[in-house]
């Protein structure tokens, strides 16, 4: 693994008196890292509580060396860690060039610019003119990273990135992340779909009950039946 770039550790946090996170801990490099489990395991809870949406009771969380639990979301965003949600959140209204010309003024950096995002996915510079609630589902995944990517940080979080999407969609996505990560930026892929999950990332956390159950590799992930049905509760 390369050099620290996330650590978590001990974890805890929830809804009210509802504990979901249970003294969570892993940590990552700049690499993709994937984080699988059964619905219901606190995995979007993971990651509203690293981007400062929800306020954790308990551990650490330090990026880039930094403590960033209860940092404001807007803080986090600035330290670089950027965030694409599950059910992607566009402005219906707003062009996909007005979605990317919103992040471009406050850019950390350079190395990702609208044109950038275009190049990683050109179905999306033939629609750049269309509003978000005209496009593909597809389409609409490929903005939310694309505006994710503007903020030019070191670590994006994914939330379901291939929910309701068609194969070559999800193919799409997978070769977005490996060429992410070979441009030096950190992914880490909340994911049901074992084999978009499996596709993005060498690195398996396996989530349960709030808490990372064990690890595994991508390889051992599909090829090992077993182990999907006792955390995924899938059949290879």
């Amino acid at each position: 693994m390369s050099d620290q770039l996330l650590r978590v550790e001990g974890l805890t946090a929830g809804y009210g008196a509802s504990r979901v996170l249970d003294g969570l801990s892993f940590t990552m490099g700049r690499e993709a890292v994937s984080i699988v489990g059964r619905n219901g395991m606190g995995k979007t809870t993971l990651c509203k509580t690293l981007m400062g949406m929800i306020k954790p009771s308990a551990g650490e969380i330090e990026f880039e060396g930094k403590r960033v639990e209860g940092e404001h979301p807007e803080q986090v965003s600035r330290l670089g860690m950027a965030y694409v949600p599950q059910g992607r959140r566009l402005f219906a209204s707003l062009t996909v060039d007005e979605h990317l010309a919103m992040l471009a003024r406050g850019a950390r950096g350079k190395n990702w610019t609208a044109e950038a995002v275009y190049e990683l996915f050109p179905r999306l510079a033939e629609r750049r003119k269309n509003g978000g609630a005209e496009l593909s589902g597809g389409e609409q995944q490929m903005l939310a990273v694309g505006r994710a990517l503007m903020l030019n940080g070191s670590l994006v979080l994914m939330d379901e990135p291939s929910e309701g999407l068609a194969p070559t969609i999800v193919d799409t996505l997978i070769e977005a992340v490996r060429h992410l990560v070979e441009q030096d930026v950190a992914v880490l892929i909340v994911e049901q779909n074992l084999r978009a999950a499996t596709s993005m990332a060498d690195r398996q956390l396996v989530m349960v009950s709030g808490r990372i159950e064990t690890e595994t590799t991508a390889a051992e992930l599909a090829g090992d039946s077993d182990l999907q049905r006792q955390y995924l509760g899938v059949d290879a």
